[in-house]
């Protein structure tokens, strides 16, 4: 089995930690690859029912017999690591660091505070950007996982390892970062972007494996997409969290808060034209859609889906020319679209 990549096709926060972590136990994945850094956080619930964000691990993280590979392509705050590894549980063994993996230095997020990118495009100021730019001018103040005593015991060549996996035929994940809207390379909203290319091949270029693997590209969209707080940069369609609880029929108002900044995210009505430029970067093979029950409260403890979702999931569909194969609400886990057999329409719940 080769490689999946797990992508999202906005501008992040679509909800590619539980569509990863769901992958990943689905196919029985031997290793689930975590790609960028610490300025996007990844949620999913652990089996006691607890909301778990990580910034470095994968989200399989938390189920025995995955291992999870930060590969040359990752780099590490090594405070938020630590404690991931210690809140995860993970075992030393199910932990791959590449060791030319890059650790962000406080030097890293020192400037970054001071760039004024925080203010002028919505920067997280976790440091990322400024230890990329060290790595490309080969600044000798790069630092290496290989450098850091206290990760001696994950260090080892995660492309061998991986290799290795492949060559066995077992499946291997890469779980993307952000959304194609904000790719540094790829997005038409330049310069309100990251600071790293947010494509399946730029996620497939960091994790340092071959093209000629990959055989499944999972997008994940949202209903309502979303960016981070300030001035972040152009979103269509904006709209208030007001508005779009109110149309649901939600007595709870909606809304979201990043999980790095802790700041309530912009949210807009649904753009297809974000979507379709997303699927043509990257030629998805399955595509999930998150958070129907914004369209619709109803939706969120229903085991079917009622005429007010089937009528946006129609609408969607024919905009962006692709089918939607899974859908999943804000609360629970991914729930597979409805399928047609003989004209009797069956609803099938994806087990946790």
């Amino acid at each position: 089995m080769p490689i999946s990549i797990v992508i999202g096709g906005q501008y992040g926060s679509e909800g590619k930690g539980k569509v990863t972590h769901y992958f990943a136990k689905k196919y029985k994945a031997a290793a689930v690859i975590r790609v960028g850094g610490p300025n996007s956080g990844h949620t999913v619930i652990n089996d006691k029912g607890e909301a778990l964000i990580f910034k470095h691990l994968p989200t399989s993280c938390i189920v025995g017999g995955i291992k999870s590979v930060l590969p040359s392509g990752h780099y590490i705050n090594l405070e938020i690591l630590e404690h991931e590894i210690e809140v995860s549980g993970i075992n030393d063994s199910d932990l791959i660091i590449d060791p030319y993996a890059v650790i962000i230095s406080k030097d890293d997020i020192d400037k970054e505070a001071n760039s004024g990118l925080i203010e002028k495009i919505g920067s997280t100021g976790c440091g990322l950007g400024s230890a990329i730019s060290k790595r490309i001018n080969r600044n000798a103040k790069t630092i290496f996982a290989k450098d850091i005593g206290g990760l001696k015991k994950y260090v080892s060549d995660s492309n061998l390892y991986l290799r290795n996996l492949l060559n066995q035929n077992e499946r291997v994940i890469i779980e993307g970062t952000q959304g194609f809207g904000l790719s540094l390379l790829h997005s038409n909203l330049y310069p309100y972007s990251t600071s790293r290319d947010t494509t399946a091949a730029g996620f497939l270029s960091e994790s340092g494996l071959s093209p000629m693997d990959v055989d499944d590209v999972i997008m994940v969209i949202r209903a309502f997409p979303i960016r981070v707080a300030g001035n972040s940069g152009p979103l269509k369609n904006e709209t208030t969290w007001e508005d779009i609880s109110a149309r649901s029929g939600s007595e709870v108002l909606f809304n979201e808060f990043t999980s790095v900044s802790k700041k309530l995210r912009r949210v807009a009505n649904f753009d297809e034209e974000i979507v379709k430029r997303a699927i043509q970067y990257n030629k998805p093979t399955k595509i999930v859609l998150n958070h129907v029950d914004y369209i619709d409260i109803h939706s969120q403890c229903s085991r079917t889906l009622n005429a007010k979702v089937k009528s946006f999931l129609s609408e969607v569909e024919i905009k962006i020319k692709m089918s939607i194969d899974y859908i999943g609400n804000s609360r629970e886990d991914i729930l597979e679209k409805m399928v047609f057999e003989k004209g009797i329409e069956k609803f099938l719940q994806v087990a946790n």
